[in-house]
This record gives C-alpha cells, structure tokens and sequence, in this order.
C-alpha cells in the first residue's frame, strides 16, 4: 500500500485505489482530512467495486495520475463556486445555456467530470450513501422496461443490470462523453446485456415517443439541479411510470458546482415541488453537511444531498 494511504487507514485498501489516493493526497494535501473520514465510511466490498472500475478505467487507456486529476477537477471547482456562493448566495449560472459550452459540449472536460464523479460516488460519504440506497432498494424480481435520465458515469445503469431481472434498459443523456462512457461500461462489466438496452443522445423531454404509463423502473440521479425546469422533468417521470412504477431520484440543496443552475434553499422547498408533480415520496434519505444537522445546514447555506424512492400518487 503507498504511503499516504497506509498512513490513514489500518485497512488494506486494493492496490489501485492505495495509488489513487496517494496522487491525490500528493497534489492536495488539505484533502487529508476528508479522505480519513471517507475511508472510515466506505466498506471493503466497495472499495473493490472502485478498484474494479479504475482496473477499467486504465484498460480504456485512463491511467491513475488522470483520474487522480479528473476527481481533484471536480474538487477544485465545487471549492471555487462554494466561495462564490457563500459571497452571493446563488449559484453563478442560470440557464443551461451558461454552461453549456465549457462543460456538457467540451468533450475533454466532461469526460474528466464523469471520471471524477465516479470516484465521488465511492470517495463522497454523502454520494456513497445515496448509492446504498438505490442498491437497497431497486427491485431484484421485476420484469418489463427500466429507465435511466441522464446515466453519467453509467455505474447506476451497471447496478441496475446486476441487480434487478429488468428485460429492456434505456439510457438518454445530453453528453456525448456520458454516452460513450456508459457504454463503454456496460460494453465491459455487462456484455450479456449487449442486445438488452439502448443508449440515446438526446434531451429526455424531446423523447416524445416514449409512451405513458411503459416504465417498471425510472433512475434520475443528479439531473434535477442541472436543468431550468425540474418540475417539468418530474411530471414527465410521473407520466411515463407505471401505477406501480420504481422511482429513485437524487440532488441537492444549496450545493454549488460547475454546472448547477436551479437552487433549492431547503428540503420542504424540493419536497413540495415533488409532491405538486404527481409523485409521492416513499422512502427519504436527507444528507446534511458532514458535522451538522439538517437545520444548521438549512440555516447556514450549507450543502445538502438527498435522495428519493418515489411513487406515483
């Protein structure tokens, strides 16, 4: 195990992950502490699971020093639009149109993002946590059609194909590099679902073929806070669901990045606009910031991550 990382944990972390994070110690050191706590939150299944994926990764041609340098992007850019936030209280962009030309339609940058954003997923407690839920609770026995809105990384479309006995898998997203690496994913750890799922370039509301009430299971992870009209999103979740439709979705409060543009001040703000869409919160998970309470961080403008396993009302 590298230095760095032997010296935080009496785990024995798998080789790739031992190097990843002594990189990423390496280049930013103030990250120290941070990483303690992760690495006191994530189990030994998990970290096999990251190190799996960084094995894949690095046969895609993404050795570590690069993905060391794609998390610590996504690192460096939530810290800068924290300042901007704590100073002005709104996050700097607005419309989808802001952000669109240096972040979803610059194809190296995305690709550093996604890289990096899977790592969070393993590396974020908050991000880990909202993982557990959805492997928690996507259904293992249920047949019929699963949608993905906005797959990323491609790693909660993986789990699904893992996890659940769906029949038909279809991913939309805006980003090329999503779409290329959510392939080249499932191409890898899941080629027996070759002929099961599709993958598509496009906005989800331009997807007007898509027929209601024709989902079994519909997944939105991180989308809501990137685009102008969540509500729109949400009542065309609640259409496409059947009856008794699985719904998980996540995002966030107060939780300035990159490419962020709606802003939630609190959890009754995004709750009340859930339940005005024809949807109706099952299971909640609210995750405030590390160290406080759900009302210090409501109160203090500070970020908060929630996910959601939701049903048609």
């Amino acid at each position: 195990m590298s230095k760095n990382a032997a010296a935080l944990t009496e785990k024995t972390l798998p080789d790739n992950v031992a190097t990843l994070i002594d990189i990423i110690l390496e280049e930013n050191p103030m990250h120290t502490s941070f990483i303690d706590g992760a690495l006191k939150h994530v189990s030994d299944e998990e970290l096999a699971t990251l190190d799996k994926y960084l094995d894949f990764c690095q046969s895609k041609g993404q050795n570590l020093p690069y993905m060391a340098d794609s998390y610590l992007t996504i690192v460096g850019d939530t810290f800068k639009e924290q300042i901007y936030f704590m100073k002005h209280k709104e996050y700097r962009h607005k419309t989808y149109a802001d952000v669109a030309g240096h972040v979803y339609d610059d194809e190296d940058y995305m690709n550093k993002y996604m890289y990096g954003l899977a790592i969070t997923s393993f590396l974020w407690p908050n991000h880990l946590d909202m993982g557990r839920l959805f492997v928690e609770t996507v259904p293992r026995d249920r047949g019929g059609k699963y949608l993905d809105i906005g797959p990323g990384h491609g790693y909660y479309l993986m789990k699904a194909m893992e996890l659940g006995s769906f029949d038909e898998f279809l991913g939309i997203d805006i980003s090329e590099a999503s779409i290329k690496q959510t392939g080249a994913i499932l191409d890898h750890f899941k080629p027996e679902f070759k002929d099961k799922f599709e993958l598509r370039l496009m906005d989800f509301l331009d997807a007007t073929e898509l027929e209601a009430g024709s989902f079994d299971a519909i997944v939105m992870g991180e989308v809501l806070e990137h685009v102008e009209q969540p509500d729109v999103f949400l009542k065309r979740i609640a259409e496409l669901s059947k009856d008794d439709g699985y719904i998980y979705i996540t995002t966030c409060i107060n939780a300035p990045a990159v490419d962020h543009i709606y802003l939630w001040r609190t959890t009754d703000e995004l709750e009340k606009m859930i339940e005005g869409t024809g949807l109706k919160i099952k299971t909640p998970l609210r995750l405030p910031y590390e160290g406080k309470t759900l009302e210090e961080s409501q109160e203090q403008d500070l970020s908060i991550n929630v996910a959601y396993v939701l049903e048609k009302e």
